[in-house]
């Protein structure tokens, strides 16, 4: 028998499946009524898995949803060819393709071997998780001249082996690696 979640117990981050679709939850409002007899509504503002639209719904405390069939699977990237990227499922070696559409931004942070996390729902994959950081090369980047700090800034342009831009340290040369935060695309330090 699936588990049941109370509406009521929804919090941020929860997984749940609603006519068939699952959802994760990206934020909560219980709204209790003062007056007797009124029904407790609890709006979610909700993000669909497969389609990766956000949107708000108001439930009932009371409705209840199913909890996903939902596996977090480690996989590393291959390559991406015309039918999306492809993935090689760590646990049992199977090769798992990924549309460009469910990818997004993650592309600017694959390269090749790098360790995701696939989320599959009912066996298929649906979305990865990235990790925290990665290390990319430094392809393109200008020489950092000293006291080139007029503008307040001490950064600048860089261009990574992905074909992602981000400021970097006035140090940074090309052919080094750095550590890129996933989460603000921005530079968190030398590799």
């Amino acid at each position: 028998m699936a588990v049941l979640i109370d509406a009521i117990n929804v919090k941020k981050r929860t997984l749940f499946e609603h006519e068939n679709t699952p959802y994760s939850c990206l934020d909560v409002e219980v709204n209790t009524p003062t007056a007797r007899g009124g029904q407790t509504l609890v709006r979610l503002k909700i993000r669909n898995l497969l389609t990766n639209a956000v949107f708000e719904k108001t439930f009932k405390a009371s409705d209840k949803f199913k909890e996903p069939d939902l596996q977090m699977v480690p996989a590393s990237y291959l390559y991406s060819d015309g039918d999306g990227a492809q993935f090689l499922d760590q646990d049992n070696y199977e090769t798992l393709t990924l549309a460009d559409e469910v990818l997004g931004g993650a592309k600017d942070f694959l390269i090749s071997g790098t360790i995701v996390e696939l989320l599959k729902y009912n066996g298929n994959p649906i979305g990865l998780e990235l990790p925290t950081f990665v290390e990319l090369e430094v392809t393109s980047t200008e020489p950092g001249v000293r006291g080139d700090s007029s503008s307040g800034s001490v950064t600048k342009p860089a261009t990574l082996e992905t074909g992602l831009e981000i400021r970097v340290p006035l140090f940074i040369k090309e052919g080094e690696k750095v550590r890129v935060s996933t989460e603000t695309r921005g530079f968190a330090g030398r590799a």
